[in-house]
């Protein structure tokens, strides 16, 4: 049975426009995503930790009714703003990924609003070794309102609340950029986290029908068996947490993660389009050029769980 690995049914004519030259690569925009965690059961127990994941709306123009984690783009007006700051330096986080002290202000910025805004998970607290225990009332409600429609930066919703971004909260797990022949294109970031305690999760997003609490282990197994449909950062990311007993040991584990990017690469053999991502040899795909059927519909198989 084929796995739920998305694959729109354009992307053939689109490699082979990039091949002929008459398709030039839209320019990746910035983006974090959080795989926020939450232990299930005992150490040791073989469960591991589960993540927290949204089933984007069919009418997405990307990505529809495939299953991810919180995540959007970066703002450029948190890139140099003074702001609270608890955990390891800028230049500590500009070296982790890849970028200068202000880009990396910014990415971690994103990681931390996306989360609040889409799960309603707050990685902040009015001291450096403290998170918000609840973020509920109306006039939260209101703030993460002003963040969505990007009438309220990050940084000015810090500083306007007095609270303190925990980056000691988060670990860089993996990075991957969108291929160039898509049109579409993010240059994004992967982060672990566990969810903080006192904070539950809620689907807070307009983007996603769906969200709820699925293990590493459940989530690919569903994939493979063509149940769940996944890009490929995703599941990539997912079979890495499942070595993972517990968010602790994902959280220990992130700071030796390889955060080189990973860009998929496209080559014609013949009238058939060979699509892969390097390291990543399960995404392989070897397209003919009669294949226009459509991309996977997936069913559900965590039978409705909520958050």
């Amino acid at each position: 049975m084929a796995n739920g690995q998305w694959y729109p049914p354009e992307w053939p004519d689109r490699i082979r426009a990039l091949a002929a030259g008459t398709l030039t690569p839209v320019t990746p925009k910035r983006a974090a995503t959080v795989m926020l965690l939450r232990d299930t059961g005992t150490p040791g127990s073989g469960s591991g930790p589960a993540v927290h994941m949204l089933r984007r709306r069919t009418s997405m123009a990307f990505a529809g009714g495939a299953y991810a984690y919180p995540g959007g783009g970066v703002d450029p007006r948190d890139d140099d703003r003074a702001i609270g700051w608890a955990g390891p330096t800028r230049a500590w986080w500009a070296n982790r990924l890849g970028v200068d002290e202000a880009g990396a202000q910014a990415i971690v910025c994103a990681a931390v609003r996306e989360t609040y805004e889409e799960a309603g998970v707050l990685l902040a607290g009015p001291t450096g070794d403290s998170v918000v225990g609840d973020t509920t009332g109306a006039d939260w409600e209101a703030d993460r309102a002003a963040l969505v429609e990007r009438e309220l930066s990050f940084a000015e919703f810090l500083d306007r609340r007095g609270l303190v971004l925990r980056s000691d909260l988060l670990g860089a797990w993996a990075r991957w950029i969108t291929p160039e022949f898509e049109s579409r294109r993010y240059d994004t970031w992967f982060f672990v986290a566990a969810l903080p305690e006192g904070q539950r999760t809620r689907n807070a997003s307009t983007e996603a029908d769906r969200a709820v609490w699925i293990t590493p282990a459940d989530a690919t197994a569903g994939y493979d068996r063509g149940e769940l449909l996944m890009m490929p950062p995703t599941v990539a990311t997912l079979r890495g947490l499942a070595a993972c007993g517990t968010a602790a040991e994902a959280l220990e584990s992130a700071a030796g993660r390889d955060m080189t990017p990973v860009l998929a690469r496209a080559r014609l053999s013949g009238d058939e389009v060979v699509l892969s991502w390097p390291g990543h040899d399960e995404f392989t795909k070897h397209v003919p050029s009669t294949n226009t059927g459509p991309a996977p519909t997936p069913s559900d198989p965590t039978g409705g769980a909520s958050a």
